[in-house]
């Protein structure tokens, strides 16, 4: 029996999709029993490769939501809207949803997940998160049995490319971004990337498998990497890091609340994820009693991110022949938590910070930097005069792990100092 499927857009994961399918050969056998029954485009004048046979491109994508033929709705098209009423709508027409689109999951998860439980249907999300890397499901159930303690990750293509070539090169951020974008690492409007939006959206869908419970993102604290330039790359090169934007969920000593965060961050070169580069993505995963484990590779592409879509829809296939008729679901591939985790406010959270710091060339600030710093409760790991930029003593200073919001207290006090000019660069540390 032939298990339908529709398309909901036909771009580069689309197509990357349609390959997959059309081209069953040495794959898993399951791809011979699906067929795309309708896929929906903007327009039917562009040619579009893999050809499709007639009459399956159509430009009414509410006719596929709503077809009582088609069993799964696999929803390419980005965004938020009209992503997020037409996959509701499926839903309410019986239809298990296969998306790459981390932006509706992550803001609109609730009401999607909700509504697929209540429907007795699957949403599966793979691509979502890390293009073709396998981290979702391995979440769910290969690592389901260990209590998670961190989830990090290097999520974001775009930005890793940026700052791997700001360190190769010794460019600033707009040269470097400028350059992605002719080579098509960045879109023209890099917000959502360069801002860390995409990362948030991403750690929130991570967070909320790996600590089985929602999360708000309108909560999450999101740092992008414009601020970041070449002297804090090379100061950082001469400390022993490298700069990357971390997405980081981590569980609170009360094993309730979690912190959920974006921002770049200055990683040792040791640590597992210093040497990920390029576009590549990495997730690191740590538990107890497993340890830490790492998923890396590719974090987008056509044919990673089909990949994962064509995971989840012979998953789901396989589920349904596997069911024979049973109104439940899988509890290892349904969405199982209905409570929201409770984030920690960034000021409540303890990490390490690099600071710089153009001072006047007077006597005794190093001096009073540690006074200001100590008055706040926060330990000095280092500070290291590095020389002097436009007749202004520079001062790096890293800390031990201290109190965020104790951290930002003596800051204030330390602006108000008469021997300090500025303070180009925070940067907390991994």
């Amino acid at each position: 029996m032939a298990f339908k499927i529709g398309l909901l857009g036909y771009g580069t994961v689309g197509t990357g999709t349609a390959k997959i399918l059309l081209d069953p050969v040495g794959r898993n056998s399951l791809l011979q029993e699906i067929v795309i029954a309708r896929v929906g485009v903007r327009s039917l004048d562009q040619p579009r490769s893999p050809e499709l046979p007639a009459g399956v491109l159509t430009t009414d994508l509410e006719a596929i939501v709503t077809d009582p033929e088609i069993d799964l709705v696999v929803e390419l098209l980005g965004g938020l809207e009209p992503a997020r009423s037409l996959i509701l709508k499926a839903i309410d027409h019986g239809k298990h949803i296969v998306t790459a689109n981390k932006a509706v999951i992550a803001r609109h998860g609730e009401e999607i997940f909700t509504a697929a439980n209540q429907a007795g249907v699957y949403v599966l999300l793979e691509a979502a998160v890390g293009g073709g890397i396998p981290v979702i499901k391995p979440l769910k159930q290969s690592l389901g049995v260990n209590r998670i303690q961190t989830v990090i990750g290097i999520i974001n293509g775009t930005t890793n490319y940026i700052l791997t070539k700001m360190t190769e090169e010794g460019a600033d951020f707009d040269e470097v971004l400028a350059q992605a974008q002719k080579l098509g690492y960045a879109e023209a409007d890099p917000t959502a990337d360069v801002d860390g939006y995409d990362a948030a959206d991403k750690i929130a869908i991570l967070a909320a498998i790996a600590f089985n419970g929602r999360i708000k993102r309108e909560d999450i604290s999101c740092e992008g990497i414009r601020q970041i330039n070449a002297t804090d790359i090379s100061y950082a090169d001469d400390l022993g890091f490298v700069i990357k934007l971390l997405a980081i969920a981590k569980a609170n000593s009360d094993n309730d609340s979690l912190q959920v965060r974006v921002h770049p961050t200055l990683v040792p070169k040791d640590h597992p994820l210093a040497n990920v580069n390029n576009v590549y993505n990495a997730i690191l995963v740590e538990g107890e009693p497993l340890g830490q484990v790492m998923f890396f590779g590719p974090g987008a592409g056509q044919g990673a991110t089909a990949s994962a879509v064509v995971s989840d829809i012979v998953n789901i296939v396989g589920m349904m022949q596997t069911s024979q008729g049973s109104e439940k679901l899988d509890p290892m591939l349904r969405c199982s938590h209905e409570h929201f985790k409770q984030l920690s406010p960034m000021s409540e959270i303890d990490t390490r910070f690099y600071a710089r710091f153009l001072c006047q060339d007077v006597s005794g600030v190093i001096g009073h930097l540690g006074t200001s710093f100590g008055n706040h409760n926060v330990s000095l790991e280092s500070v290291v005069q590095i020389g002097f930029r436009h007749n202004l003593a520079e001062i790096v200073v890293v800390t031990h792990q201290v109190r965020e919001g104790n951290f930002h207290q003596a800051l204030t006090e330390i602006k108000g100092l008469e021997s300090i000019d500025s303070i180009p660069s925070i940067l907390r540390v991994l």
